[in-house]
């Protein structure tokens, strides 16, 4: 397989888009609602699996495959819809967890959990 990367991505889900002529209809609040409808398709999922049963959904190859599905249709959108923006998926996650890194310091007791 060769090795893919989000840029690589983006064209092709652009050319995907712009070969069906969707390029109207990707507007950033647009592609902000699908992203929202395929995270709560996620979610759905999980709505009401026991912790156990949650950590355990990739065992069974139905539901790892509706995971992986929604899991890929979630990135399909975020990728879109960062496209439209101009935002550098890579770049402003790099910068956000430098943010937090500030921000939630590794406690002096690292067996405490402080999520604030």
């Amino acid at each position: 397989m060769t090795e893919l990367d989000l840029a690589q991505l983006q064209r092709r889900l652009a050319e995907f888009a712009a070969a069906r002529g969707w390029e109207p209809y990707h507007t950033p609040k647009n592609l902000a609602v699908a992203l929202s409808v395929e995270a709560s398709e996620l979610v759905e999922i999980f709505q009401w699996l026991t912790p156990e049963q949650s950590a355990g959904v990739m065992e069974d190859p139905r539901s790892a495959h509706r995971v992986a599905d929604e899991v890929a249709d979630v990135l399909a959108y975020l990728l879109q819809f960062s496209e439209v923006l101009g935002i550098d998926v890579l770049e402003v996650l790099a910068a956000k967890i430098d943010r937090n890194e500030l921000r939630f310091p590794v406690p002096e007791n690292k067996d405490r959990y402080s999520p604030e």
